[in-house]
């Protein structure tokens, strides 16, 4: 049985290198990549190839270079994203339009360099990772819950739009992991005065706490693994810390006052 293709953006470090090396030793053929291969001289996981999420030419490149190697393409892992905190008052517009630029226009660039190659070959699977954050508007965290919850109302969009081409587009959700993202993430600056400096000081506090005593990202590994070897995966998919997932649901099932309420109490706002 021929080996499966698999391109993962973001996949240097995190969750994109958890779901390479995972999916490596599955016997997937797994590329990963990276914005500046050349910080990365000792990578040996799996084969690594420069690609720019924000940048159309970089994106054709490495997705030519894959298949032209391997002649097809049947996964993509959009994972490639940058994190951002802040009052929404406070975070600078040109800060708001690069996170945007990533996780939203990212996804969706790659997304249209891969689909017609999955089209001609008769069919693939792309799994957009996107957040819990995003089914939910986070205090301080509201540009990238709007980047996450964004990704996941195109990928609907999309789902229907390819049904016909055998193109299966999931959303793979994940909460809270240990992963390096806090050392990427932006900050809005803590403003002496502000009337948030209180508030966004100690929230800012929780969430980098949250991130390191996060789950390993190995789980979200084997979330890909399971969507990729089902025939008809979920649209989307959760996982994370069950106080996270079952925050979806109530979201969902909770008039908005109440849950509001219930995240305020959380927050401590």
């Amino acid at each position: 049985m021929e080996k499966k293709v698999v391109l993962i953006t973001g996949g240097s470090s995190g969750i994109g290198k958890a779901i390479g090396r995972f999916l490596t030793a599955k016997g997937f053929v797994v590329y990963g990549t990276t914005r500046n291969i050349s910080k990365h001289p000792d990578f040996s996981d799996f084969e690594l190839i420069e690609l720019n999420v924000t940048d159309t030419a970089s994106i054709k490149n490495a997705t030519e270079q894959v298949i032209g190697k391997e002649g097809r393409l049947d996964i993509l892992v959009n994972n490639a994203g940058v994190g951002i905190t802040g009052a929404i008052e406070e975070t600078p517009d040109d800060e708001i339009a690069k996170a945007f630029n990533t996780n939203f226009n990212g996804p969706i660039r790659v997304m249209k360099q891969v689909m017609p190659h999955m089209r001609a070959q008769g069919g693939g699977v792309i799994i957009n990772i996107t957040s819990i954050a995003g089914y939910m508007g986070l205090p301080f965290r509201g540009i990238y819950s709007a980047t996450k919850g964004a990704l996941t109302l195109v990928s609907e969009a999309m789902r229907m739009e390819a049904k016909d081409f055998n193109i299966k587009i999931v959303c793979l959700a994940p909460g809270d992991f240990a992963t390096n993202i806090a050392a990427g993430r932006y900050h809005a600056p803590v403003v002496e005065g502000s009337p948030y400096e209180e508030t966004y000081s100690r929230i800012l506090e929780d969430i980098d706490k949250d991130v390191d005593s996060g789950e390993d990202p190995i789980e979200v590994a084997k979330a890909v693994y399971n969507i990729v070897e089902r025939s008809n995966p979920r649209p989307q998919v959760l996982v994370g810390k069950r106080m996270q997932k079952l925050s979806v649901a109530l979201k969902r099932l909770l008039p908005q006052k109440w849950f509001e309420k219930l995240m305020c109490n959380h927050y401590r706002l």
